[in-house]
Parts: C-alpha cells; sequence; structure tokens
C-alpha cells in the first residue's frame, strides 16, 4: 500500500486503472502475476516495480483476483 491505492496514483498505478486496463483479458492474473514476482518498469511510466519473491502463489492469487474485481 505503500506504492498503491484503490482510486489514486502513488508511486505505481492506482489498482482500479489496473482494473481498467486488463477487463476481459483472460491473461491478466497469469501477468499480473508474473509482473509481481519478478517486478519490472515501463507498463505504467519509468519508475520499477521491485520484485516481490516472497507473496505465495497463493495470497498472489487472491490479491490479483480482487485488484481485478475493481
Amino acid at each position: 500500500l505503500a506504492c498503491h491505492a484503490v482510486d489514486q496514483k502513488l508511486v505505481g498505478p492506482a489498482y482500479k486503472d489496473v482494473a481498467a486496463k486488463y477487463k476481459g483479458d483472460a491473461s491478466a492474473p497469469d501477468k499480473l502475476a508474473a509482473k509481481v514476482k519478478a517486478g519490472g518498469a515501463g507498463k505504467w511510466g519509468q519508475i520499477p516495480m521491485p520484485p516481490n519473491p516472497q507473496v505465495s502463489d497463493a495470497d498472489l492469487k487472491e490479491i490479483i483476483a480482487w485488484v481485478l474485481s475493481l
């Protein structure tokens, strides 16, 4: 939550903007899981998102489902 908020851009994009970008994309959960685990930059600007390999696959699945439900 230090980098993302539900409805406003902080360091990274708002979760609602992420949900809107991937709406209707059946491959979105896998794409987002890979991005969260590995980190990266360029999709939402030049500020890199650090990798988060410590997040379990089960937690990641729940988090991404929630974000995409917004």
